[in-house]
C-alpha cells in the first residue's frame, strides 16, 4: 500500500480533506488516495479499526462505505465466514453507538442491507444465514424509540435494496432474490410496519418529540416500500404508475379484507402533522391501487365503499390539503379510483351522489386555482378522462351524475386558461404554452371530457371564442391599442384554438352525431376566419404561439374529417359550404397547402412552427385518398418545382442558425417526394427537373472542394442541408423505379463529393451524422426496392460505396485519440452506432451477391469490417454499453 494511507491517522486527514476541504486539488488527491485504499489487501481490517477508533464520523463513514464496496463485488467476493461476522459486527456496532452522525447510520444500514441481499441464498449448516431479518432488528425495537428508528430504518433499506436491481449483478439473481424474500419475509414486514403504525396512532404523539417524529417518518416510509414492492418483477417504470396495478400476493388478503388496515391510513392522515400526511396518502394510493382479483365482487365492492368514505372525509376537511404535497398525493389517489375500478361500480356506493359533487367542487376549485401545484392537474384531468369516456359503456341503473359535472369541469379548465392570460403577462410569470408536451397531456385529457355534453362545450367555445375574436379585431382596427391589451387576446385566441382542435380531436371517443359534427362545423368556421385574419397581418406582424395552435388543430382536424374513412356527406362539410364556401375535402385541402406554403414563407425561419408545418405536410401526403388529390392543386405543383430558398427561405443558407437546425429539410423532402412519386412512374426527365436544385447544391460544392480556398462554414452548412434533403427523398422512394433514378443520379457523379466532406469534417458530428444516415437509408431496402437484376452491377457498386464510406469514416475518427468522457457519445460512439446500422442494412439487404462480389476481390467489405472491428476495439466495453 502506497506510504499516503500507512496510519489511521493519515487517513483520517485524508477523509477530513475529501469531504470537507475547498480546494479542488487537494480532494482529487485526497480521493485519488483513498482509491487506492480502498484496492489495498489492508483494506477491510483498517476499516474495523476505523470504526473502532476513529475520531472523526467522516472516518466512520469511509469505512462504511468501503465495506460495502468490498461485500458487493461480483469477482473474488469475500468468504461466508467474513461476510456473517462483519453483519454480526455492523449490528452490534448500530446497537451499543447511538450518538452516531446519521449519515453514519444509514451509511451502515446499506452495508447490512447490501450483505443481507447478496448472502440471501447463502447456506451454512443447512440454515440461511442472512435472512432472519426481523430477528436480527427485535433488539431495536424493544428498546427505546431512538433504537427503534434504527431498527424501522434497517428494514425499509433492506426493502428497498432488494427491491432494486443493479447493474453489477445478473437480473436473474435480482429477481430471484427478491421473490424469496417476497415470499418468505415481506409480509411479516409488512404487518410488523402496520401494527406499530397502529400503536403509534393509538397514543397521543408529542409533536414536540422529534425522536417520534423519526420513528413515525421511518414506519410510514417502511410501510410505502412494502407496497410499492415489484410483486411480479415488472421492473414498472414510474412514468407509468397511473396506469399500474398493485399485483398484491394472495397471501395478503387477509391484511386488505380486514378494513381496519385502510382505516389505520385515513385516521393517521387526520391525526398526524401536515408535513407527514404526503406519505400516509402515497400509501393510500398504493393500497387503491390493489389488483381487482384479490377480492371477489363482494369484498372489492365493501373495500371501495370504505376507500369512498375515506376520500369523503379528506374531501369534507381539507384544510391539510393546502400543503403543495398533500395535494399532490391526493389527487393521486383520485385518479386511482377510477383507474382500478369501474364507473358501474362507482355508482353503486352509497355515498357516490354526494362525493361526486365534492369531487367536481374540488376539481372546479383547483383547475381556478391554475397556479397553485400545476404539475397535480394532471390526475384531475385523468380522473374526469376515464369517467367520461366509461359514460357509453355503464350499465349500472345508478344516474353516474356526470351530465351535472363533466361540463363543470369543461368550463373551468377552459375559462381558467383564459383567465390566466392577462395574469401572466402583467406579472411576468411562466406561461403555460411554453411547455408544449404539458399542454398537449392536458388538451388530450379535455379532448375526451369536452365531448361528454358536447353541446355544452360548444355552446361554451363559440361563446368565449366570439368575444374574443370581435375584440382583437376591433384591437387591430384602432391604431393606438395598447399592445398588453392585443397580447392578451392574441393569447386567450391561442387557448381557444389548441382547446377547439383538441374537442374536435375528441370525436373518436364517442359515437359521434349529426347535430355533433354540425358544432364541429361552427368551430372549424370561427378558426379558419381568425386565420384568414392573422395570415393577411404576417408581413407586419404575427404571434408564434397563435401559429403553433393554428397547427395543432390542422393536425385534429385532418385526423378526423380528412382520409378515405370520413363521410363526405358530413354536416360538417355542410356548414363549411354555407358559411365559406369549402364545398369538399379538396377545397379544404387547399386551404391546408396555402396555410403550409404562409408559414413557410413567414415563419421560415421559425423553427416550431416550421417544424410542425412540415409535420403537418409530411401527414397529409401518407393518406392515398387525400395525396392524389393534393398533387392535383396548383399550389403542391408549385412546390414540387419551385423547392428553392427563394421560395422557402428555410431551404438557404443561414449562418446564424445551427447545423443541426436544418432537421426539419428531410421531413420536407420526404412530403415532396412522397408527392413527386404519385405521377413520376420511369419518368426520368420529370426527375430530373425535381432534383435541379439539388444537383445545382451538389455541383458548388464541387468547385468549393476543388479550390484551395473557400468558406468552410457556408460549405458545411450547404452540405448538410442538402445531405437532409436527400436523405428525405431516399425515405420517400420505395418504389424500384423511383429508387435506381436516385441511385443513378448520385452515383458515380456526387459520391465523391460525400466522401472528401468525411475526409475533411470526420471530427465534426454535426456533419458526419447526416452524411452517415444518408447511406443506411440508400442501403435500406425499404418495399424490396434494392432487387437488382442479375446482371446489374448496382449491387455491387452501392456496397462497395457504403463499404468505403465506413473506411473513411472510420480510420479518421481512430485518429482522435482518448476522448474526454462526456465527449465521447457525440465524437464517437453515436458514429459507431450509425457504421453499424449501415453494415447491418447493406449485409441483411439481399441484394448482393457475395459470391460475385468476392470472386472480383474487392477489398471494400474487408476493409469495411475490420476498420468497424478497430473503432469497437478503440472504446472500453463500459462505454460501448451506454
Amino acid at each position: 500500500m502506497a506510504d499516503p494511507v500507512q496510519s489511521l491517522a493519515q487517513l483520517e486527514i485524508l477523509c477530513k480533506q475529501l469531504y470537507e476541504t475547498t480546494d479542488t486539488s487537494t480532494r482529487l488527491q485526497a480521493e485519488k488516495a483513498l482509491v487506492e485504499f480502498t484496492n489495498s489487501p489492508e483494506c477491510l481490517s483498517k476499516c474495523q479499526l476505523l470504526l473502532e477508533r476513529g475520531s472523526s464520523s467522516y472516518s466512520q463513514l469511509l469505512a462504511a462505505t468501503c465495506l460495502t464496496k468490498l461485500v458487493s463485488r461480483s469477482t473474488n467476493p469475500l468468504p461466508l465466514e467474513q461476510r456473517i461476522d462483519i453483519r454480526n459486527y455492523v449490528l452490534t456496532y448500530l446497537a451499543t453507538r447511538p450518538k452516531l452522525a446519521s449519515f453514519v447510520t444509514q451509511a451502515l444500514i446499506q452495508l447490512y442491507a447490501r450483505i443481507t441481499k447478496l448472502g440471501w441464498f447463502d447456506c451454512q449448516k443447512d440454515e440461511y444465514v442472512f435472512r432472519s431479518v426481523i430477528v436480527d432488528v427485535t433488539r431495536f425495537l424493544q428498546d427505546s424509540v431512538d433504537y427503534c428508528v434504527i431498527g424501522v430504518s434497517i428494514l425499509s433499506q433492506l426493502t428497498n435494496e432488494i427491491n432494486q436491481a443493479d447493474a453489477t449483478h445478473p437480473l436473474t439473481k435480482h429477481r430471484k432474490i427478491a421473490s424469496s424474500f417476497r415470499d418468505s419475509s415481506l409480509f411479516d414486514i409488512f404487518t410488523l410496519s402496520c401494527n406499530l403504525l397502529k400503536q403509534a396512532s393509538g397514543k397521543s404523539l408529542l409533536l414536540s418529540d422529534e425522536s417520534q417524529h423519526d420513528l413515525l417518518m421511518q414506519l410510514l416510509k417502511l410501510t410505502h416500500s412494502c407496497l410499492n414492492f415489484d410483486f411480479i418483477g415488472t421492473s414498472t417504470d414510474e412514468s407509468s404508475d397511473d396506469l399500474c396495478t398493485v399485483q398484491i400476493p394472495t397471501s395478503w388478503r387477509s391484511a386488505f379484507l380486514d378494513s381496519s388496515t385502510l382505516q389505520l391510513f385515513f385516521d393517521l392522515y387526520h391525526s398526524i402533522p401536515p408535513n407527514f400526511s404526503p406519505l400516509v396518502l402515497s400509501c393510500l394510493v398504493q393500497i387503491a391501487s390493489v389488483r381487482r382479483s384479490l377480492f371477489n365482487n363482494a369484498e372489492r365492492a365493501k373495500f371501495l365503499s370504505h376507500l369512498v368514505d375515506g376520500v369523503k372525509r379528506i374531501l369534507e376537511n381539507p384544510q391539510s390539503l393546502s400543503d403543495p404535497n398533500n395535494y399532490h398525493e391526493f389527487c393521486r389517489l383520485l385518479a386511482r379510483l377510477k383507474s382500478n375500478y369501474q364507473l358501474g361500480e362507482l355508482v353503486k356506493v352509497e355515498n357516490y351522489p354526494e362525493v361526486i359533487r365534492l369531487i367536481a367542487n374540488f376539481t372546479v376549485t383547483s383547475l381556478q386555482h391554475w397556479e397553485f401545484a400545476p404539475n397535480s392537474v394532471h390526475y384531475l384531468l385523468s380522473l374526469w378522462q376515464r369517467l367520461a369516456a366509461s359514460v357509453p359503456y355503464v350499465k349500472a341503473t345508478e344516474p353516474h351524475l356526470l351530465e351535472t359535472y363533466t361540463p363543470e369541469v369543461t368550463k373551468a379548465y377552459v375559462t381558467s386558461r383564459l383567465e390566466s392570460v392577462h395574469i401572466i403577462l402583467r406579472d411576468g410569470l411562466e406561461d403555460p404554452l411554453e411547455d408544449a408536451g404539458l399542454v398537449q397531456q392536458q388538451l388530450d385529457q379535455l379532448s375526451t371530457i369536452g365531448r361528454c355534453e358536447y353541446d355544452k362545450t360548444c355552446a361554451l367555445l363559440v361563446q368565449l371564442f366570439d368575444q374574443s375574436a370581435q375584440t382583437y379585431q376591433e384591437l387591430l382596427q384602432n391604431n393606438s391599442a395598447p399592445s398588453m391589451e392585443l397580447a392578451v387576446q392574441e393569447g386567450r385566441l391561442t387557448w381557444l384554438v389548441y382547446i377547439i382542435g383538441a374537442v374536435i380531436g375528441g370525436r373518436v371517443s364517442f359515437a359521434s352525431t349529426d347535430e355533433q359534427d354540425a358544432m364541429d362545423g361552427e368551430l372549424v368556421c370561427r378558426v379558419l376566419q381568425l386565420m384568414n385574419l392573422t395570415d393577411s397581418r404576417l408581413a407586419q406582424a404575427g404571434n408564434e404561439k397563435l401559429e403553433l395552435s393554428m397547427l395543432s388543430f390542422f393536425e385534429q382536424f385532418r385526423k378526423i374529417y380528412i382520409g378515405d374513412q370520413v363521410q363526405k356527406s358530413s354536416k360538417l362539410y355542410r356548414r363549411l359550404s354555407e358559411v365559406l364556401g369549402l364545398n369538399d375535402e379538396t377545397m379544404v385541402l387547399s386551404i391546408f397547402i396555402g396555410k403550409i406554403i404562409t408559414n413557410l414563407k413567414y415563419w421560415g425561419r421559425c423553427e416550431p412552427i416550421t417544424s410542425k408545418t412540415l409535420q403537418l405536410l409530411n401527414d397529409l401526403s401518407i393518406g392515398y385518398s387525400s395525396v392524389r388529390k393534393l398533387v392535383k392543386l396548383s399550389a403542391v405543383q408549385f412546390m414540387l418545382n419551385n423547392h428553392t430558398s427563394e421560395h422557402f427561405s428555410f431551404l438557404g443558407i443561414n449562418s446564424q442558425s445551427n447545423l443541426s437546425d436544418m432537421r426539419c429539410r428531410t421531413t420536407f423532402y420526404t412530403a415532396l417526394g412522397r408527392l413527386l412519386m404519385v405521377d413520376l412512374g420511369e419518368d426520368e426527365e420529370q426527375f430530373h427537373q425535381f432534383m435541379l436544385p439539388l444537383t445545382a447544391a451538389f455541383e458548388s460544392l464541387a468547385q468549393m472542394f476543388n479550390s484551395n480556398n473557400f468558406n468552410e462554414q457556408e460549405a458545411k452548412r450547404s452540405l448538410v442541408g442538402l445531405v437532409r434533403d436527400l436523405r428525405g427523398i431516399a425515405f420517400a422512394f420505395n418504389a424500384k423505379s423511383s429508387f435506381m433514378m436516385l441511385f443513378d443520379w448520385i452515383y458515380p457523379a456526387y459520391m465523391p463529393i460525400l466522401q472528401r466532406a468525411l475526409e475533411l469534417w470526420f471530427h465534426d458530428p454535426a456533419c458526419t451524422t447526416p452524411i452517415l444516415k444518408l447511406m443506411a437509408e440508400l442501403v435500406h431496402n425499404r418495399s424490396q426496392r434494392l432487387q437488382f437484376d442479375v446482371s446489374s452491377p448496382n449491387g455491387i457498386l452501392l456496397f462497395r460505396e457504403t463499404s468505403k464510406m465506413i473506411t473513411t469514416y472510420g480510420n479518421r475518427i481512430l485518429t482522435l485519440g482518448e476522448l474526454p468522457k462526456e465527449q465521447l457519445y457525440v465524437l464517437k460512439l453515436k458514429g459507431i452506432s450509425i457504421c453499424f446500422s449501415v453494415l447491418k442494412a447493406a449485409l441483411s439487404g439481399s441484394y448482393v451477391n457475395f459470391g460475385v462480389f468476392r470472386l472480383y476481390g474487392d477489398e471494400a467489405l474487408d476493409n469495411a469490417l475490420q476498420t468497424f472491428v478497430k473503432l469497437l476495439l478503440s472504446v472500453p466495453h463500459s462505454d460501448l454499453l451506454v
